[in-house]
């Protein structure tokens, strides 16, 4: 099948002629007809497999036949609204829409956190037909009244499971209100989890499903590996493996901020040129890394899941896990980024001991058991036991036979939520956080069980505290009190109890809020958002704060 075969016009198929591409991917070939024919949609595909043009192809269809529409104020008004988790995706998606729109009338703009908000408003006063944005800086917008939704025809959501595992369905709720009711959704992501079929079911209106693989598959174009290794000689088997097979564009994948700034200065005291992009780095510096890796210049670009969404190169050989997510679906969208558009691709795991219940759990997910090979040189020691792994206040039990294994998230709201709070300008100081920032690029909300396992969150690129250690009633009690930190940014601050802390509280941070076990309301602090999260475990005996700071 061609792309002429799916009613696109001449304008789109000669956009798609210059970009090189002659035929549909599976997902296109289906998604497309259906997004022209003006319902709801859920589609699902594996990363890498061109779910961006399955919706921008369409939406620029369906935009160009239709007439101009003027907001109250006589200027070009929002008729597309895509919506995403990350700043770098939303970057992508926006160079797509100019891509294949480039003979088009239509005019788009890219709109996200960590930068100025005055260009944008000079921008939105232009006319803008299709927005490309995400949520807190979208809502920012809405808020001080320099955006108009309400013409909106077409809604996308793209990497929808991220969304939700990132605490984002609250703000959905909020941009669903500023739109119109009658208009056309779309539903886009690389994996669905049943409860994002429940949300859809709430969100869309009798929607069509489109899945072109079975949920968490994993391309087969991508040739995966682990290498077992233990804790201390990661960095040396990473930079062994790069050299003696002389690697050129290597995505490396961390859990935490401080762990990449870490690799990314050993490797380039080895003489592999490296650069880390997190939240916590500023826009300019994550562009700037991005725009080198992409270009060959770097040899090494270490990230976090979260910034590493939304990054698309053509060709991309090599990812590693240099340390496994404790969530297993971030196994799959990490190596998604090689393996792209049917090239071929490789991802490395290095794997210690601490971490294999996390890889029981990836390959329980992926239903298939990934091949090993030692390395020489770096063979594990045998009589290696198990530690717990920290991440910031946080401990998780990743080991076989221990409590942890794989958390996944059960919502929690970011440090730093409350307009004002956590320094850094409001709320877009401190968005990409808990791992990565604040509210736009890290609600991943405490992933906490047994053991205070979790993700911390919290604004101005400080982790929450006060879910540590706590105890079940399985174990015996009912846990103790702790404080909790919230933004600690800045201007903002606040304290909460939450969580258990073996009955020793910690120093709160400016005011206290007391709070008694299953009281969910949040328990005071200063003039910034709260801190701490709640959540579960997929394993061991199951622990919940008693409250959310």
């Amino acid at each position: 099948m061609s792309f002429d075969a799916l009613g696109l016009s001449q304008p789109l198929l000669r956009a798609i002629a210059e970009v090189g591409y002659s035929s549909p991917t599976p997902i296109q070939s289906q998604a497309i007809p259906a997004v022209l024919s003006g319902g709801d949609l859920m589609a699902g595909a594996q990363t890498g497999t061109g779910k961006t043009a399955g919706f921008t192809l369409p939406l620029l269809q369906r935009l160009s036949t239709g007439k101009p529409v003027r907001d109250g104020r006589g200027r070009l008004a929002v008729r597309a609204l895509v919506l995403t988790p990350t700043r770098e995706l939303a970057a992508q998606v926006e160079e797509s829409v100019r891509t294949y729109g480039k003979y088009l009338p239509l005019t788009s703009m890219v709109m996200f956190g960590g930068v100025g908000m005055q260009p944008q408003i000079d921008k939105l006063r232009k006319g803008v037909d299709i927005l490309v944005a995400t949520p807190g800086r979208l809502l920012d917008h809405a808020q001080q009244g320099t955006l108009d939704l309400s013409h909106v025809e077409i809604l996308v959501l793209d990497e929808a499971d991220r969304m939700l595992d990132m605490g984002f369905i609250h703000d959905i709720k909020k941009v669903l209100a500023l739109l119109p009711q009658k208009k056309q959704s779309l539903l886009f992501s690389a994996t669905f989890s049943d409860e994002i079929k429940a949300l859809a079911d709430r969100l869309l209106d009798k929607p069509g499903l489109i899945e072109v693989a079975r949920r968490n598959a994993t391309a087969d174009t991508i040739a995966q590996k682990i290498h077992p290794v233990d804790r201390d000689k990661k960095k040396e088997l990473l930079a062994h493996l790069i050299r003696q097979h002389d690697w050129h564009q290597v995505l490396v994948f961390t859990r935490m901020k401080h762990g990449a700034n870490r690799l990314a200065e050993y490797l380039d005291k080895q003489g592999i040129t490296a650069m880390a992009i997190h939240g916590n780095k500023s826009q300019g510096a994550r562009t700037k890394a991005l725009a080198e890796f992409k270009s060959g210049d770097l040899q090494v670009l270490v990230a976090t899941d979260i910034a590493a969404r939304g990054i698309d190169i053509d060709q991309l050989p090599h990812v590693v896990n240099y340390e496994l997510p404790n969530v297993s679906e971030d196994y799959v969208h990490r190596i998604g980024r090689t393996g792209r558009a049917g090239a071929q691709g490789e991802a490395i795991s290095l794997v210690c001991i601490d971490e294999e219940g996390f890889l029981r759990d990836i390959q329980k997910l992926i239903k298939r058991e990934i091949p090993r090979e030692v390395v020489p040189g770096f063979e594990p020691d045998p009589n290696a036991k198990p530690e717990p792994i920290v991440m910031g206040r946080m401990v998780l039990n990743g080991g076989l036979g221990r409590s942890g294994g794989s958390a996944r998230p059960s919502g929690g709201g970011g440090g730093g939520q409350r307009r004002g709070g956590g320094g850094g300008g409001g709320r877009d100081g401190h968005r990409e956080g808990g791992r990565d920032g604040g509210r736009e690029g890290g609600r991943d909300g405490a992933r906490a069980g047994s053991g205070g396992q979790g993700r911390p969150a919290g604004s101005g690129g400080r982790p929450a505290q006060g879910q540590s250690q706590g105890r079940s009633g399985a174990q015996g009690g009912q846990g103790g009190r702790g404080q909790g930190h919230g933004g600690a940014g800045g201007a903002g601050g606040g304290a909460g109890r939450a969580g258990a802390a073996q009955g020793q509280p910690r120093p709160a941070h400016q005011g206290q809020g007391a709070a008694r076990q299953g009281d969910r309301r949040p328990a005071g602090g200063g003039n910034g958002g709260g801190g701490g999260n709640g959540g579960r475990s997929s394993g061991g005996a199951l622990t919940r704060p008693k409250s959310q700071g």
